[in-house]
């Protein structure tokens, strides 16, 4: 039996795409997953290009592979994911050890390309669009514990002066909504009791149903509630432009859809989010807030900001801080603006120097750490209904799980437990996660 190593970087986008190479290869190559790098007949890197210097970091890490390639000429190495589509044959040119390149809608295709590469040895490069082919070679996915990420569109229409998603990923495209069902049905047949609908613009899903009708993404989580089994529902990631009424009533009637939302925002300044080009304002925002709290009161909200976009005056970042603390953001994914090449961004000239970046970055992750606190000091006392994932790391004594708002806790109790729904009363608050007892 031959061994494949997959190194994935970036979102759970990549892992879910990771997860179908694995079934991929594993069902028609017979090969089978390893964690030990110089097992491996097969080394395959996902990468992601959302950071700057993704792509220097694909080279030092193929630069560690190649030695191994040295040893063993057999072994295939194969670059997928989003540099591999943004760099193309540029990959081959600075690798020529490389001897596939594949794209992020031709994943599906890997098998048929390790067999090309084995049979003429000469490399092999497949980075085209070919819309939601890859889908349609889905296997039966695998019981992979108590919850489970599913893909149901990929791409991006906005085209944000940021961001390299629409050309690494391409347009919006959503999966059939009787597809998506169906893989849901299995998994909850298999013991899934969470499901984490995922795409780069989840809730601009709009997907075509078995009468010629359309699903948009309001009706597609109901459906997904009706679904014997499935007890929570979460998605990620999603943008405001298409947070529509409709999808913001699903909270008023769906309680098995979380109490926690991520929704990025970027900026708390009106002038930096047209620079972005992000087609909303910090009052459209607002109101889409407001909105979901009269439909679920209890509701927690984390966001993503970029710290240091060029143009970014002391006072847009000022205003970024009084949104966080108006908003009462619970956490956030928060960064320095990285340059990405190609995009209309990476043409602003950057007039903020590193250290104030840096400083700014601080005091806005600090203000957001003292409100994560704050929330968490809320739940202290309270009942948690908590899906039991496994051991924890920490202790192998104890069980862990996750509470609607996405905190992990940590409790003793018995193996049992494991992929169940238990309450516990929160008896501890730690910085980043809680302790509780079995009611």
């Amino acid at each position: 039996m031959k061994y494949i190593y997959i190194k994935t970087w970036g979102c759970q986008m990549n892992e879910y795409d990771s997860s179908m190479i694995v079934k991929s290869l594993e069902k028609n190559n017979e090969y089978l997953i390893t964690e030990n790098v110089e097992k491996a007949s097969i080394l395959i890197l996902n990468t992601c290009s959302i950071r700057e210097k993704a792509q220097e970091k694909v080279f030092h890490q193929l630069g560690r592979w190649r030695k191994l390639k040295k040893n063993n000429p057999e072994i295939i190495i194969a670059v997928g994911g989003c540099v591999a589509t943004q760099e193309g044959k540029e990959i081959f040119k600075r690798a020529n050890y490389v001897d596939i390149v594949f794209g992020t809608q031709t994943l599906h295709r890997l098998p048929k390309m390790i067999s090309e590469v084995k049979k003429n040895r000469k490399y092999f490069i497949d980075i085209s669009f070919p819309k939601l082919e890859k889908f349609n070679y889905s296997l039966q996915p695998k019981k992979t514990g108590c919850t489970a990420f599913i893909s149901i569109m990929e791409g991006c229409n906005k085209y944000c002066s940021f961001c390299v998603v629409p050309y690494t990923r391409g347009n919006e495209i959503s999966r059939p909504c009787d597809d998506i069902l169906f893989e849901i049905s299995i998994l909850a047949k298999k013991g899934v009791r969470e499901i984490n609908l995922l795409g780069q613009n989840v809730n601009a899903y709009q997907g075509p149903t078995f009468n010629g009708q359309i699903c948009y993404f309001s009706e597609l989580i109901r459906l997904v509630a009706e679904i014997e089994g499935i007890d929570r529902i979460r998605f990620t990631t999603s943008n405001p432009l298409e947070f529509t009424d409709d999808i913001i009533e699903v909270y008023r009637d769906t309680p098995k859809l979380v109490s926690f939302l991520h929704l990025p925002v970027q900026s708390g300044s009106n002038k930096i989010l047209s620079l972005m080009k992000r087609s909303y304002t910090i009052e459209d925002y607002q109101f889409i807030i407001e909105k979901l709290i009269s439909a679920r009161p209890d509701i927690q909200i984390s966001s993503d900001f970029i710290v240091g976009f060029p143009g970014e005056s002391e006072i847009d970042f000022q205003k970024t801080i009084m949104f966080i603390k108006k908003i009462n953001f619970d956490m956030s994914f928060s960064f320095i603006y990285s340059n990405r090449p190609g995009t209309p961004a990476s043409e602003i000239k950057d007039n903020i120097n590193l250290k104030e970046k840096k400083k700014r970055l601080y005091i806005l992750q600090n203000i957001i750490n003292i409100q994560t606190m704050m929330w968490s000091r809320k739940m202290f006392g309270s009942t948690q209904s908590v899906l039991v994932e496994g051991i924890s790391n920490m202790n192998v004594m104890e069980l862990y799980g996750r509470t609607e708002n996405n905190r992990i806790v940590t409790f003793t109790g018995k193996s049992s437990m494991i992929g169940q729904f238990v309450n516990l009363k929160i008896t501890k608050i730690h910085t980043h996660s809680l302790k509780g007892e079995l009611i």
